[in-house]
C-alpha cells in the first residue's frame, strides 16, 4: 500500500504545483470528452444521476485484449478475471458472492438487454475495439434499466461522426502467442450508417489447458427514413472456444501459478460458446415534444461444456422488446422531462448432463458418457418503468423515477418424466421499486446530488434448485435500499474532473451459495449485509508547454461491507467483512502526449486483502501491478493514418490472484482452490491502420 500512496501524492503534487497557470485545453481532449459524455445511448438522457461513462481515452491505456482492466480504472466497479472467458464483474460488492459469472446487473448493448432471463450477464462476448464507450450506472437507481441492486452497464459500439467513409485495421501480436485482429469499415453517407467489425483472437494463455479462440461479426447499420424516423438493424455473433484450467489451492499458485487444476487438466475441460444477437430499433418523433426508441430482439447461445464432475449441453433461445417514450411539458416557467416504457426479455433454456469419462480415456480428456439430466426451463421478466424530472428554479432540480419488476420460472425435469418428475413453477410477486434523485447545480459544470432507491436481484437457475434438483419455493428475491450523496466538479479552469461519491446500501435475503459436491451449489437466503463505502475519482488535464500534454489520474474506492445477520447451520458469521471483496482498491496512472504524434500511458493498480471465507480466517494478499503503453501516431497523407503501440503487463512480474474462489473446499484430501493466478509479465504489440475513401 506505501507504493500506492507515493503514487497518489505526487499526482496531487502535479495538481497543486500547475493550478496557478491556467491554459486553454486543446481541440483533441475536448474532442474526446464529447464523444464520451454524448454517447448515443446514454442513460443520462433519461435524467439518471452520477452516471459513470469511459472511452477511447480509458481504452487506450491497455491492451486491446484487457476490457477487464479499463473497466477496473471505474471507482465502485471490480471485476475479478480468471481467464477471457471467466469474469465476474461487482459493484460495491454485490456479486461477489457469486461464484462463476455475473449477475445482480443489467447489461445492455446499444439498449437492448444482454442479459439472460436468469440474470446472468457475459461480458467476454464483446470485442473491447468495437466500443464507443461503456457506462456504469452504480447500485439501484437505474429505473429505465432494470432497477438490479448492483446496476447496469450499456455497451455502445462505435458511430461515424461526419459524412466519411474508411477502413481501420488493429493487428496486435503478444506474449502467450497472441494474435488479434479487428477491421472495421465505416461509412456514412446521406441517409445511410454503417459499421462493420470482423474480429479474430487466439492465445496460448498464461497457464497450462488455456488456449482461447474468439471470432466475431458486429454489423451496426441505420437509415434515415425521414426527418422524423430512423431505423437501426444490430447483429453480433461471436463463436468461442475457451480451455479452462480453473483455480488452485495456496501451494501451487505460490509455486507454479502455471498449472491447470488436475482435474481439468486431465479432462482437457474447456467451454465453446456460440452466441448471436439480432435487434431491430426505430426511432420516432412524433412532435417536438415527445419521441419514441422501441427495439425488438432476438439471442441465441449454444454453450458446450466437459467439466471433470460432467459434460453440459445448453441451449438458450431469448427474445423481446424494448419501448421507451420522452418528452417534455413546458410553460413559461418550466420545463419537466419526463420518460416512461417497459421491457419484455423471455428465454427458453434448456442444460444436459452427461457422465465425463476422461478417466478411462487413455489421457484423451473429456469423453461423453451416458445422460443423467435434461431439464427446461422458460423464465420471463417484465420491468415496467417511468421517471419524472422536475425543476426547482434554475440550480435545483429533482427526479422521481419507478420501475416494477415481475418475474416467472416454469422449471421441467424432462428426464424424469413420471412418478419421480421434478417441474415446478415459480411465479414471483410484482416488486416495486422507486427512486428519488435531488440535485443541485452550482454553474454548468459543478453540482451535488443525493439519492435513495430500492433493487432487487433475482435468484439463478441454480440457487432455485434444491439438492433434489426442484425449484425451492423459500428462496426469495434479494432486496435493497441504497443511500447515496456526491459531487461532480470541473475545476481549474474545468481542467481538473473531480468526483466523488459515499453511499450506503443494506441488502436483506442475502442469497448465498451452499456446496452440495465438488463444483456444485445450491442457493438459500442466509441474512442481510451492509453495504457503505466512498467512491473518489480525478484527473488533471496540463498543457506543460505547445508539445506536451500531461493527465494524471486517480480512482480510488473504500469498502466498508459486511455481514450485518448471516447464520449457516451452526456457524454465525454476523459482524464479519463481506466475503469477496478488498477493502481498499487504487487505480492511478498518467496519460502523456508530445507533439500530437507520441503518447506514453502509465497505470498503476492497487487491490487490497480480499477475505476468502465467511468466518474470515483466510484472504488473498493484497498486490500492486503496474503496466506501461508506448505509442505513435500518424497523418500518412491526407487518406491513411498509422497508430504503432508498444506495451507490457505486469512490469515488476508479480505474482498476483487476479480473481479468487470463495469458501472453497478441498476434497480428497487436496488443497482448497482459492486462486486463479494473474499473468506474468507480457508484452504486446499494436498495428493501426486507418484509409479514408
Amino acid at each position: 500500500m506505501k507504493s500506492s500512496f507515493l503514487f497518489l501524492f505526487a499526482i496531487i503534487f502535479l495538481f497543486v504545483s500547475n493550478a496557478q497557470e491556467p491554459v486553454q485545453r486543446d481541440s483533441i481532449t475536448i474532442l474526446d470528452e464529447i464523444i464520451l459524455l454524448d454517447s448515443l445511448h446514454s442513460a443520462t438522457d433519461n435524467g439518471i444521476i452520477a452516471t459513470k461513462i469511459i472511452g477511447t481515452k480509458v481504452f487506450q491505456n491497455y491492451s486491446p485484449v484487457d476490457m477487464v482492466s479499463a473497466i477496473n480504472q471505474i471507482s465502485g466497479v471490480y471485476i475479478l478475471s480468471g481467464a477471457l472467458n471467466t469474469n465476474r464483474i461487482t459493484i460495491r460488492g454485490v456479486g461477489a458472492r457469486t461464484l462463476y459469472g455475473t449477475d445482480k446487473l443489467r447489461l445492455y448493448y446499444n439498449d437492448i438487454p444482454i442479459t439472460n432471463g436468469s440474470g446472468f450477464s457475459s461480458i467476454e462476448s464483446f470485442d473491447l475495439e468495437n466500443l464507443s464507450s461503456v457506462e456504469v450506472i452504480k447500485g439501484p437507481k437505474a429505473t429505465n434499466y432494470g432497477t438490479n441492486l448492483g446496476g447496469a452497464i450499456l455497451l455502445n459500439s462505435k458511430q461515424p461522426t461526419n459524412e466519411s467513409t474508411y477502413f481501420r485495421n488493429n493487428f496486435t501480436v503478444g506474449s502467450y502467442n497472441l494474435i488479434k485482429n479487428n477491421l472495421q469499415f465505416s461509412l456514412k453517407e446521406n441517409k445511410v450508417t454503417l459499421n462493420l467489425h470482423y474480429g479474430f483472437l487466439e492465445t496460448d494463455g498464461y497457464r497450462e489447458n488455456n488456449k482461447f479462440k474468439r471470432e466475431g461479426l458486429l454489423l451496426d447499420l441505420n437509415y434515415q427514413i425521414n426527418p422524423k424516423t430512423n431505423i437501426g438493424v444490430l447483429f453480433n455473433h461471436v463463436d468461442y472456444n475457451a480451455q479452462i484450467p480453473s483455480s488452485l489451492g495456496e501451494t501451487d499458485f505460490n509455486e507454479n501459478p502455471t498449472k491447470a487444476a488436475f482435474t481439468w487438466k486431465s479432462a482437457k475441460g474447456y467451454e465453446d460458446n456460440k452466441y448471436s444477437l439480432a435487434g431491430i430499433t426505430l426511432n420516432h418523433s412524433f412532435s417536438n415534444k415527445i419521441k419514441n426508441t422501441t427495439s425488438i430482439f432476438y439471442s441465441y447461445l449454444d454453450h458446450y461444456e466437459p467439466a471433470p464432475f460432467g459434460i453440459l449441453e445448453e441451449y438458450t433461445n431469448g427474445y423481446g422488446f424494448r419501448t421507451k417514450f420522452a418528452g417534455a411539458w413546458t410553460s413559461n416557467e418550466s420545463k419537466i422531462d419526463y420518460n416512461f416504457g417497459a421491457e419484455l426479455y423471455k428465454d427458453e433454456y434448456q442444460w444436459s448432463q452427461f457422465e465425463n469419462l476422461y478417466q478411462d480415456n487413455n489421457g484423451q480428456g473429456s469423453l461423453q458418457g451416458d445422460q443423467f439430466s435434461d431439464n427446461k426451463e422458460f423464465r420471463r421478466q417484465f420491468n415496467a418503468f417511468g421517471n419524472l424530472l422536475i425543476p426547482f428554479g434554475k440550480a435545483f432540480s429533482t427526479q422521481i423515477g419507478l420501475n416494477v419488476n415481475k418475474t416467472y420460472y416454469d422449471f421441467r425435469d424432462v428426464f424424469n418424466q413420471g412418478t419421480d418428475n421434478k417441474s415446478a413453477e415459480r411465479n414471483f410477486d410484482a416488486i416495486v421499486l422507486p427512486s428519488l434523485n435531488l440535485n443541485y447545480n452550482f454553474s454548468a459544470v459543478n453540482s451535488i446530488y443525493a439519492n435513495i432507491s430500492r433493487g432487487f436481484s433475482n435468484p439463478t437457475v441454480e440457487e432455485t434448485l434444491t439438492p433434489e434438483g426442484v425449484i425451492n419455493p423459500d428462496i426469495a428475491q434479494e432486496t435493497g435500499t441504497n443511500y447515496e450523496i456526491g459531487s461532480r466538479f470541473r475545476l481549474l479552469d474545468r481542467r481538473l474532473n473531480l468526483n466523488m461519491a459515499i453511499y450506503r446500501m443494506d441488502i436483506k435475503n442475502l442469497l448465498v451459495a451452499q456446496r452440495v459436491g465438488e463444483d456444485q451449489y445450491i442457493g438459500k437466503n442466509a441474512g442481510k449485509t451492509k453495504h457503505q463505502g466512498l467512491e473518489l475519482e480525478a484527473d488533471y488535464n496540463m498543457d506543460i508547454s505547445a508539445k506536451l500534454k500531461l493527465t494524471p489520474f486517480i480512482s480510488y474506492t473504500y469498502n466498508d461491507h459486511s455481514f450485518v445477520t448471516f447464520v449457516d447451520e451452526d456457524n454465525n458469521y454476523s459482524g464479519n467483512p463481506l466475503t469477496g471483496v478488498p477493502k481498499h482498491r487504487l487505480n492511478s496512472g498518467l496519460q502523456a502526449q508530445f507533439n500530437n504524434k507520441f503518447y506514453w500511458n502509465s497505470t498503476h493498480q492497487y487491490v487490497g486483502e480480499i477475505p476468502l471465507n465467511d468466518a474470515n480466517t483466510l484472504s488473498s494478499s493484497a498486490y500492486n501491478v503496474v503496466n506501461s503503453k508506448l505509442g505513435y501516431k500518424s497523418q500518412l497523407g491526407k487518406k491513411l493514418s498509422l497508430d504503432l503501440a508498444f506495451g507490457i503487463n505486469n512490469i515488476f512480474d508479480i505474482n498476483y490472484a487476479q480473481s479468487v474462489l470463495i469458501n472453497a473446499i478441498g476434497f480428497g484430501g487436496s488443497e482448497p482452490r482459492y486462486y486463479y493466478p494473474g499473468n506474468d509479465r507480457n508484452y504486446y504489440g499494436s498495428l493501426r491502420l486507418g484509409y479514408s475513401l
